[in-house]
């Protein structure tokens, strides 16, 4: 749709987090699409056997500067996908190292870009970014945001920080807020939309599940390839085409438990799930329902291609 730049075709890519949910899928078609070699996955610990096997990896603390400086330098890395999070139901329960983990990580690469030791960076914003007064249905891009959470405070001042170096220092940065994402290939970390992943699992290995959100509980979700094709062709869009550099909005189906059940029961008919809400129920309720993603579908074309049902065949079939 765009003219990419040149450096794109022959970048050097660091994924920061590459053993979570989403870089561990990121790092595999990023190493697809531009070789083994030219994409340094690193994390705190290693990543499953097919991560690992698949290229260079490095054990890196995100917030550690000087050690992130080092790998940068080593291996010549231009772009930075910062995928290092605590997500918002473990933030809740660690809010001061949650806060550390996800504040001091973006600082330490918007500063490489800040002196030009990177060129372009992605990191990751939320729907935890709103609050219980944002409109809950077709969220706008500009809004009341008012989160609730350790995780939306500061993905919300993450945003503000991407921004600024933007406007300030001239900081090639992109951002995306994700709703909930459904994988088939990873489990997911500790966030509040966990149970539409292990509603698969446990419909296929016991055949029940209880669900820690009420029935009715609407939230934005996407399913994985969806997440991860925005996000590359949000990277590989010419700069002049980005107008937003806090974050972007983005959107595929919104549904609630009760939809995913009746999804599941169409290839299981015997399935049954029970409702027992915890403390992400809250958190939940402080969510928008759907998101409005109209900027990110006209600044850089963005349109999802994975509907509930798609997902849930997607799920069955790769989950058996």
């Amino acid at each position: 749709m765009y003219i990419f730049n040149v450096f794109l075709m022959q970048q050097t890519i660091l994924i920061i987090g590459a053993c979570g949910q989403i870089g561990t899928e990121l790092t595999l078609l990023l190493r697809e699409q531009h070789g083994a070699d030219a994409v340094i996955a690193s994390d705190i610990r290693q990543g499953n056997d097919g991560l690992m096997d698949s290229g260079p990896f490095e054990i890196l603390d995100a917030t550690d500067y000087d050690a992130l400086e080092e790998v940068v330098a080593y291996y010549g890395v231009d772009t930075v996908y910062l995928m290092a999070a605590m997500l918002s139901a473990t933030a809740e329960k660690f809010p001061e190292r949650a806060w550390d983990l996800n504040m001091n990580s973006l600082f330490n690469v918007l500063n490489l870009g800040k002196e030009k030791k990177v060129d372009r960076i992605f990191w990751p914003s939320s729907i935890a970014v709103f609050g219980p007064n944002t409109p809950k249905t077709k969220t706008p891009q500009h809004t009341i945001m008012e989160p609730s959470t350790v995780y939306g405070i500061s993905k919300q001042s993450g945003e503000r920080w991407c921004e600024y170096y933007f406007e300030k220092y001239g900081v090639d940065v992109r951002s995306i807020r994700y709703p909930g994402l459904v994988s088939w290939k990873t489990m997911p970390g500790g966030g509040t939309t966990d149970y539409a992943v292990e509603i698969y699992h446990e419909a296929l290995s016991k055949g029940s599940y209880d669900c820690f959100l009420d029935s009715d509980t609407e939230l934005p979700m996407m399913f994985m390839e969806d997440a991860i094709r925005a996000t590359l062709t949000l990277m590989d869009t010419a700069s002049e085409h980005i107008k937003i550099r806090s974050s972007y909005n983005l959107a595929a189906m919104s549904f609630t438990p009760s939809d995913i059940v009746k999804s599941i029961q169409k290839k299981l008919p015997d399935f049954t799930v029970s409702y027992t809400s915890d403390s992400r129920q809250k958190i939940a309720d402080s969510w928008p329902n759907s998101i409005d993603d109209s900027f990110a579908r006209n600044d850089w074309g963005w349109a999802p291609e994975y509907d509930l049902e798609r997902t849930t065949k997607e799920m069955l079939q790769n989950l058996r």
